[in-house]
């Protein structure tokens, strides 16, 4: 899998960083040299129908290689990486024949990669894996599963004793900021279903998700002398913390796991007259997940009645969870499950602790569970990938591929 190899070392060296507070589509314009690259390679492999629209959205065609009727089906990764760490000068570093000890990421800076914290490690003892060198996020999430696709492509090209249906690819941005598949044409792509390769390790086969929803909170005060500000100050930075101190305070990220749900804070910003906190709201349950959003509102009418009418809270919902979308088709998680069970993968279903483009086009019409490319510790320094499980994740996609076909009298 040489080429599996190079292809992704290729895409994560060149930056996709996504920018949540644009109003472009892509949202970056260096998504582009990925996407233009993308398309020449999906050309040279010989796919057809390649294209790339004017929002960098691309699509290609493997053509059927059967007379049967086989429903088509789709497989889609995002180019752009997370906007929460740099993907700038991105240095991947190989581990070879992992033995299972620390691995020290960037000498100078002391950054160190240890299973002792990242237990994770000790699954791919004796693999070659790749890591960042301390200063950036590595890509993983989702080049990886770019990487895999087309490799996969490749080789049902170069196979053709491997019966498949028409299969369609689809190569997206701005997943990472949530707008992945607000652009994404479902009639043109043509598929019956779809697979997203966007998971983590080696088994995830995902067919729910988060309810999600973005938050933000603003404060505004009246800025007064401190020395003579008694009943005329209203600071706005003080009430933005009150507003915080009212939430759960174990109902956070660092404290959640499994199917529990969270507020999330990830900025806050404020001076006397003006504060502002932005903030996600996760739950996998859509009646606990509105009850999350009462709670803002509800806090908001409590400090209005303390301190008068100096907030407003804006709440944007942003995907919902797939579950619902998927379970009536649910032969297609059946046929990823025995595709992996065939190749020796056990499979670990499981709740998306996260959003993915899957979700969005299952509301859209476009069925859509989530399967492991294999990278871990997304989104930042410590992001690493085995070679092995991207190897793994090109053999179940061409699996998928291979029994949709063989399933059809």
């Amino acid at each position: 899998m040489e080429k599996l190899l190079s292809r992704f070392l290729d895409y994560v060296t060149t930056d996709t960083q996504s920018d949540p507070y644009s109003k472009t589509t892509p949202s970056t314009e260096k998504q582009w040299t990925l996407a233009k690259k993308l398309v020449l390679e999906l050309h040279q492999i010989g796919l057809q129908e390649v294209s790339i629209d004017e929002n960098a959205y691309i699509m290609a065609t493997l053509p059927a290689n059967t007379d049967k009727k086989v429903p088509t089906i789709g497989f889609i990764s995002h180019m752009d990486t997370s906007p929460d760490f740099s993907g700038k000068n991105v240095k991947p570093q190989l581990v070879k024949d992992y033995d299972g000890k620390d691995i020290v990421l960037n000498k100078t800076k002391g950054i160190v990669l240890s299973p002792d914290y990242f237990e994770d490690l000790l699954q791919y003892k004796g693999q070659t894996l790749i890591t960042t060198d301390g200063n950036t996020l590595l890509g993983a999430d989702d080049k990886a599963g770019i990487a895999e696709i087309i490799t996969a492509m490749e080789y049902l090209a170069q196979h053709p004793e491997i019966k498949h249906g028409k299969i369609r690819v689809a190569f997206t941005p701005d997943e990472e900021i949530g707008r992945g598949a607000h652009k994404f044409d479902v009639k043109k792509f043509g598929a019956d279903w779809a697979y997203t390769m966007d998971g983590s390790q080696v088994g995830e086969l995902e067919y729910e998700n988060f309810n999600a929803a973005s938050a933000k909170i603003i404060v505004k005060g009246k800025s007064v002398h401190p020395g003579y500000a008694k009943n005329k100050m209203v600071n706005a930075i003080a009430i933005a913390n009150e507003f915080l101190s009212l939430l759960p305070p174990r109902e956070v990220p660092e404290h959640t796991t499994g199917m529990e749900g969270f507020f999330h804070v990830h900025k806050i910003k404020g001076e006397i007259e003006n504060a502002q906190i932005d903030m996600i709201i996760r739950d996998h349950d859509a009646i606990h997940f509105q009850a999350r959003k009462e709670l803002l509102s509800n806090i908001s009418e409590k400090l209005t009645q303390k301190h008068g009418d100096c907030i407003t809270v804006e709440i944007e919902d942003q995907y919902r969870n797939m579950r619902e979308k998927v379970e009536p088709v649910f032969h297609i998680v059946e046929i990823a499950q025995e595709a992996m069970e065939s190749l020796g993968i056990e499979p670990i279903i499981k709740p998306i602790r996260g959003g993915t483009d899957g979700s969005q086009l299952s509301f859209m019409g476009l069925p859509c569970p989530n399967i492991f490319a294999g990278g871990h510790n997304f989104h930042g320094k410590y992001e690493y990938v085995p070679l092995e499980s991207m190897e793994k994740a090109v053999k179940v996609i061409v699996k998928i591929c291979e029994l949709t076909a063989s399933q059809i009298k």
